[in-house]
C-alpha cells in the first residue's frame, strides 16, 4: 500500500510537490524510470533544457546509515526514495521549478521568475471577517477541485501496471485530499506480505529530525496548489496560535473551522461547511492486512470534541505561551538517538514528546502533540489528522516556531544529523513521498530568505524569574541611591558657593547686580 503511494509521489516531480504527474504515469514512463517532461510539450525539450530552465538528471538518494528503528532492507518501496520507481528527474536552474521546470520557485513570479511576491502567513484570529470567510471558502474549494497535475497510485509497486501488465493503476484526487493522502503515505506501515503482520515501527514524517522539514514542505505544497487554484500568488495559509492555554478551542466557531454540534458532541455544527466534509484513508486494517493503498474514496464525517477526553486530563488543556518560550530557548536542534526519546532536543520538544523545557518524559505530551490530542477526534489520529482542516493551521504555527528558532539560533545545516536518524530523517534523505525529490536539508533554512514566505507573529515576552526580579530591584535601588546622593551633593556644593560669594569684596557689587538682574529675568519668564 505504502509502496504504491510512494511510486505515485515520485512520478510527480518538483514543485508540483506531490504524487506523480499524469504525463509520467504511462506504461512507457513507468518502465523507463524517467520523468522529465517538457514544460511546453515540445519534443526534445526535456525540463525546458532548450531555454536553460533545467535538465534531466540521475536522482541522488541517501545511502548513509539510518537508525535501528527500521530493521529491514528492500522490503519497503520508500527506502532510498524514490529509486524504486524513478531514477531520473528534472533538475531546475535558478529560480525555475516544477516537475518540468515550467514554474517559478515559491514567492517568485514573472516570465523569468525574478519578481518577488509577498506571501505572509498571519494569525487567523486577527484576520478580518471577509478574510476569514475567503480562507474557509478556499479550503472548501480545494476539497472539491481535482488536482490539475497529480494522480495517485492505488496499488503497490508490484501491481502498479495492473493484471495485464499494461494498465497503470492511478486515479485522480482533489487538491486537499492529496494533502491528506501524502501524509497518510508517509506514516503507513511496511507491508511484509500476505499472512504477515505489517511492520509499524516506521514513520517518514514524525519522531525524527525530519518532522519539522517534512511538514514544512507539506504545507508549501498545499499553499502553492491553492495559489494556482485561486489564481492568487499572494495567497498565504494562516496559522492558529494554539499556545493560549485553557480548554477552549478559539477557532472552533462556525465562521472559522466549525463549532461543536449541539446534537452530537463529537461532531461539527451543521452551520459549518466542514460538517459536510468526509475523510479518506480510514480503512487502515485493510491496508495493513491486504496490502492495499488508500485511494480517494471518502467515507465518514470529521470527528472532533476539543478537551473532551476525560480519560486523559493532561490533554484537556492547550499548551501555554511559556511553553513556546521555553522550547525556543533550547540550543540543540536534535540529540541522539534523534528519535521520540531524545532529550534537550528542540525538535523533539516542538513535536511534543518532551516537556517544553526539553526533558524527555514518556508520559508527557506537549506543544504540537498536545494540540492534536486536545482536538480529540480525527485530528488526534496520525494517519487521519489532515482530514480535519485545523491540521493546516496547527502546523503553520508549528512551522512558525521552527522558523523563529532558526532565526534566533542561526544553527547552519551542520547541526542536522547526516546519519543515524530514523529512516527517512537523515539530512540528505529525499522526503517521502514528494516529487521531484527534495531533501530534509533543503527545508532546514530561513523561510523568508529562502522559501518565499514569512510569518507575522507577536511572540510572548518571557516572564522574569524571582532571582532576576531581585537583581533588578537591587540595581534599581543602587541607582536611586546614587542619583539622590548626587543631587544632595550638588545642593550642598551650590550652597557653599553662595556663602563664599558673600565674603568676596572684589566681586561684591558687580556680581550681585548681575545676579539680581538674572533672577528678575527668570522671574519674568516664569510668570509668562
Amino acid at each position: 500500500m505504502w509502496r504504491v503511494s510512494l511510486l505515485v509521489v515520485t512520478l510527480c516531480a518538483t514543485l508540483t510537490l506531490g504524487q506523480f504527474p499524469r504525463e509520467c504515469v504511462t506504461p512507457e514512463g513507468l518502465q523507463s524510470g524517467q520523468c522529465c517532461p517538457s514544460p511546453t510539450g515540445a519534443a526534445g525539450d526535456e525540463c525546458g533544457s532548450s531555454t536553460g530552465r533545467g535538465q534531466c538528471v540521475a536522482i541522488a538518494a541517501d545511502n548513509r546509515r539510518h537508525g535501528p528503528q527500521y530493521p529491514y532492507a528492500g522490503r519497503d518501496d520508500r527506502e532510498r526514495w524514490p529509486l524504486r520507481f524513478f531514477n531520473r528527474t528534472c533538475q531546475c536552474n535558478g529560480n525555475f521549478s516544477g516537475y518540468s521546470c515550467g514554474r517559478c520557485r515559491h514567492g517568485l513570479t514573472g516570465p523569468n521568475c525574478d519578481q518577488r511576491i509577498s506571501v505572509v502567513r498571519r494569525n487567523i484570529i486577527q484576520m478580518s471577517t471577509a478574510e476569514k470567510q475567503a480562507f474557509v471558502n478556499a479550503l472548501d474549494q480545494a476539497k472539491r477541485t481535482v488536482h490539475p497535475d497529480l494522480v495517485i497510485c492505488t496499488r503497490r509497486y508490484p501491481e502498479l501496471l495492473g493484471p495485464d501488465g499494461n494498465t497503470p493503476q492511478f486515479e485522480n484526487i482533489t487538491i486537499y485530499n492529496y494533502f491528506v493522502w501524502s501524509h497518510y503515505y508517509s506514516v503507513s506501515k511496511t507491508y511484509l506480505g500476505p499472512g504477515q503482520t505489517s511492520f509499524g515501527g516506521v514513520d517518514f514524517s514524525h519522531e525524527g529530525p525530519g518532522f519539522v522539514t517534512w511538514h514544512r514542505f507539506h504545507l508549501l505544497q498545499l499553499e502553492r496548489d491553492m495559489q494556482d487554484m485561486l489564481g492568487d500568488p499572494t495567497f498565504a495559509l494562516p496559522y492558529w496560535n494554539f499556545a493560549i492555554g485553557g480548554s477552549e478551542c478559539d477557532i472552533c466557531t462556525d465562521d472559522l473551522l466549525g463549532a461543536r454540534s449541539t446534537f452530537d458532541l463529537n461532531s461539527i455544527s451543521s452551520n459549518s461547511v466542514f460538517s459536510q466534509w468526509r475523510v479518506i484513508c480510514e480503512s487502515v486494517d485493510d491496508y495493513d492486512t491486504l496490502g492495499t493503498i488508500c485511494n480517494s474514496t471518502e467515507t465518514s464525517p470529521i470527528r472532533r470534541n476539543p478537551a473532551g477526553n476525560v480519560a486523559r486530563p493532561m490533554v484537556q488543556r492547550l499548551p501555554e505561551p511559556q511553553d513556546v518560550l521555553d522550547c525556543l530557548e533550547l540550543n540543540a536542534f536534535d540529540t541522539p538517538p534523534y528519535y521520540s526519546t531524545s532529550s534537550e532536543s528542540f525538535r523533539n520538544t516542538i513535536e511534543g514528546y518532551s516537556a517544553p523545557q526539553g526533558t524527555y518524559d514518556p508520559v508527557i505530551r506537549s506543544l504540537h502533540n498536545l494540540a492534536h490530542l486536545f482536538l480529540n477526534g480525527t485530528g488526534g489520529q496520525t494517519h487521519l489528522s489532515p482530514n480535519d482542516p485545523i491540521f493546516v493551521l496547527l502546523h503553520t504555527f508549528t512551522d512558525a516556531i521552527f522558523d523563529e528558532w532558526l532565526s534566533r539560533h542561526q544553527p547552519g545545516e551542520v547541526v542536522y544529523p547526516e546519519e543515524n536518524a530514523p529512516i527517512g530523517h537523515n539530512r540528505r534523505f529525499n522526503m517521502v513521498p514528494f516529487w521531484p525529490p527534495v531533501t530534509n536539508a533543503e527545508m532546514f533554512v530561513s523561510a523568508s530568505e529562502n522559501l518565499g514566505y514569512s510569518y507575522e507573529v507577536q511572540w510572548p515576552a518571557r516572564a522574569y524569574t524571582l532571582s532576576e526580579i531581585i537583581t533588578i530591584a537591587i540595581v534599581a535601588a543602587v541607582l536611586v541611591v546614587a542619583v539622590v546622593g548626587g543631587v544632595i551633593a550638588c545642593a550642598v556644593r551650590a550652597r557653599s558657593y553662595r556663602s563664599a560669594e558673600a565674603l568676596e569684596p572684589l566681586l561684591g557689587e558687580t556680581f550681585r547686580r548681575y545676579s539680581e538682574d538674572d533672577r528678575r529675568l527668570a522671574k519674568s519668564q516664569s510668570v509668562v
